[in-house]
């Protein structure tokens, strides 16, 4: 990590993003969203980075009617975190959570393989399901029902932008001395650098 990180921590992140993809790192977008209920009650699970806003934040795509849906819906602060074993190297990003336009949601949907956009419409995302013979039958149904029309994206299926307030960028280093810069954004959109003891 350098004596004086970029003054942006959206550049930080693509210098720290672009060097873990040069080492052809398996599923490099992959990151950790963790969500929490009103009540507090904490979850999280991989989702995959589908966009960057430099300016404001990070995208994912999922199922509106899904757990971590209703969770940002009722408590729109998340966090996301991305870890390069093989770089060394871990990020936390913080902020709140907005839905993307249906315009962005919409070219996302139809840049994907025409399967597994039928596969989001078939899903009833984190529900009981009661066996895998049924999610099949679904899918067979619907790419029947779909044969020689367009798969266009659902209204229940889209994206969302976590809008950065609050960046960490933590560097193994020998002994557990490790190198730990944060980025807070204050009251005029500015970002303020600071450091934390490992």
């Amino acid at each position: 990590m350098s004596v004086h990180p970029p003054l942006s921590p959206f550049n930080f992140f693509q210098e720290c993003f672009a060097k873990a993809k040069s080492l052809k790192i398996l599923q490099v977008d992959a990151m950790v969203l963790i969500s929490a209920t009103p009540e507090g009650k904490p979850s999280g699970r991989m989702v995959l980075l589908k966009g960057i806003n430099p300016e404001r934040g990070f995208r994912f795509y999922t199922n509106y009617d899904s757990r971590k849906s209703a969770e940002l819906g009722a408590n729109p602060q998340a966090q996301l975190l991305f870890y390069w074993a093989e770089l060394g190297r871990q990020i936390r990003v913080e902020g709140s959570v907005e839905r993307t336009a249906a315009a962005d949601s919409d070219a996302y949907f139809a840049s994907r393989g025409r399967a597994s956009r039928i596969g989001a419409i078939a899903s009833l995302q984190s529900r009981p399901l009661g066996s895998s013979e049924e999610l099949r039958a679904k899918v067979e149904k619907i790419t029947k029902e779909l044969e020689g029309r367009e798969v266009i994206r659902p209204e229940n299926w889209g994206g969302f932008e976590l809008v950065a307030e609050r960046f960490e960028f933590w560097e193994d280093r020998a002994d557990r001395l490790h190198e730990r810069v944060t980025y807070d954004r204050d009251a005029n959109g500015k970002w303020i650098t600071g450091r934390l003891w490992p």
